[in-house]
């Protein structure tokens, strides 16, 4: 893979990727102009009312989709200014200018922004309950009275029992989000080739395969066009776009120091369990290591820091103070990562996260499974997640009952049915007549199926709760 071709500005409507330091009156540059498309559309908006740890949450301190969002994109911008400096300073790519730098910096910004953007609501549960429904329900939902899941081909099948946030971030962009036409927001190549984090269908897909690209899949049947012309057109051939692994890497960060946070102030986290963990790992690995950076130390330390200026909440000001540290810790980790195996990415063969065999790999992997034990597992958490799945569960069974009767002319719509099918986006409906052009019977089926999916992941967590209540007739 080379940059000239990895920094493609070409869009799927206009645009030849050529020419890109061309200037005219407009001064921005293609990938500043993909970020004014992002922070003006209503999908990067409806992410302030998406849950990213706790689902409907009153405080204004807790993180939704939206804040993780620009922390992300901040992390990722950052990320790109040191190993873009790292490649030239020390004339890794002789190819690398500095304004490719500044490229990089600008598309990693704006990917953090949209790397959530397909996610439904309620968080990571949300898309296991939409799988789940899927393979529950698929079998048993007929078609002119077929099995629905005979009638499919495996990969559209697989789409939906594997149905991922990632994949649906690309179909949302590039399709759905209509701004002109059907191109979606209509965002250069390069970006969209950064946001896609697992370049494998559902039928590739392999969680065993050791390869971090492989984990999920990264696109559906319906946008597998699009996604053979970014890699094409990218250079990346089916491997991971070099810029990815920057992204994942600043959603991490984000992510994992963050949870932490809105964990303590949340009552599910003490400062004391917090050292307690952070000693036990400092003492059998950072000892000696580390890089200089002793975890438990520096706790300990912002906390004596704060009894010492007589602080109301020392153990609030430690933790907070820490996490700020510790970002600026992995953040150089992360850039050793992707330095030090700069070779490896470039050539697609680098298999890991760039955390991997870096000091920060324990301390990253002790934070996500610290907020799993004291979060995620814990009974209010769960007592939500039950009720989040209930109003999945019932809105998809309204919707797919009604949209498999949908523009099929030898079918009509109970009176039910006709109202379940206009609460769905004109400009979803839209796209679906627009892609649905001159397919088969058996591919349309699979685009309505889509439809409903499209339309329940565009819902805010308010908007799919409002909605349940209403249908469900609960004032």
């Amino acid at each position: 893979m080379n940059w000239e071709q990895l920094l493609s500005t070409k869009r799927n409507r206009g645009g030849s990727g050529k020419n890109r330091y061309v200037r005219n009156t407009d001064l921005r540059s293609e990938f500043e102009k993909d970020y004014h498309r992002i922070i003006g559309s209503a999908s990067f908006r409806r992410l302030q009312d998406k849950t990213q740890v706790f689902p409907l949450d009153k405080s204004d301190f807790i993180r939704t989709r939206l804040t993780h969002s620009l922390e992300v994109s901040s992390f990722a911008k950052s990320l790109g200014q040191n190993i873009g400096e790292n490649i030239l300073v020390y004339k890794k790519d002789p190819s690398f200018t500095p304004r490719m730098k500044e490229d990089i910096c600008s598309i990693l910004q704006c990917a953090g922004l949209i790397h959530d953007i397909g996610n439904p609501p309620f968080g990571h549960f949300g898309e296991d309950t939409i799988r789940e429904w899927f393979q529950k329900n698929l079998p048993v939902m007929e078609y002119h009275g077929t099995p629905i899941d005979t009638i499919l081909t495996p990969q559209m099948r697989e789409d939906f029992y594997h149905f991922e946030g990632n994949a649906q971030a690309l179909r949302l962009v590039s399709k759905l989000h209509f701004l002109v036409d059907e191109n979606g927001m209509n965002l250069t190549y390069a970006l969209l080739s950064t946001i896609i984090k697992y370049p494998v269908s559902s039928l590739e897909m392999n969680s065993k395969s050791g390869d971090i690209k492989d984990r999920k899949m990264g696109y559906y049947f319906a946008d597998q066009e699009i996604f053979e012309d970014i890699s094409k057109e990218t250079g990346t051939n089916g491997k991971r776009h070099p810029l990815t692994f920057i992204l994942e890497a600043a959603d991490d960060i984000a992510y994992k120091t963050a949870d932490i946070e809105d964990a303590f102030v949340k009552g599910f986290l003490s400062y004391h369990k917090l050292l307690e963990e952070l000693t036990e790992l400092q003492e059998l690995y950072f000892r000696g290591g580390g890089g200089g950076f002793q975890p438990a130390d520096k706790l300990t330390e912002l906390y004596l820091r704060a009894k010492e200026m007589h602080v109301e909440n020392p153990e609030e000001y430690a933790i907070k103070n820490w996490i700020v540290r510790v970002q600026g810790f992995v953040i150089n980790c992360a850039t050793y990562g992707f330095t030090s195996n700069y070779q490896a990415i470039m050539q697609g063969t680098y298999v890991h996260d760039l955390f991997y065999q870096t000091f920060a790999e324990r301390l990253m992997n002790l934070l996500g499974d610290l907020a799993f034990r004291e979060v995620f597992t814990s009974e209010p958490i769960y007592r939500m997640e039950v009720t989040e799945a209930t109003m999945l569960d019932f809105l998809l069974d309204k919707f797919m009952t009604a949209i498999i009767k949908y523009d099929d002319k030898t079918q009509k719509l109970d009176s039910i049915d006709e109202r379940m099918v206009s609460f769905i986006s004109s400009n979803y409906k839209k796209a679906y007549h627009y892609h649905a052009r001159g397919k088969s019977e058996i591919e349309r089926l699979y685009l309505r199926i889509l439809l409903v999916t499209d339309y329940v992941c565009g819902m805010t967590d308010s908007y799919a709760k409002r909605l349940y209540q209403e249908l469900k007739a609960i004032v």
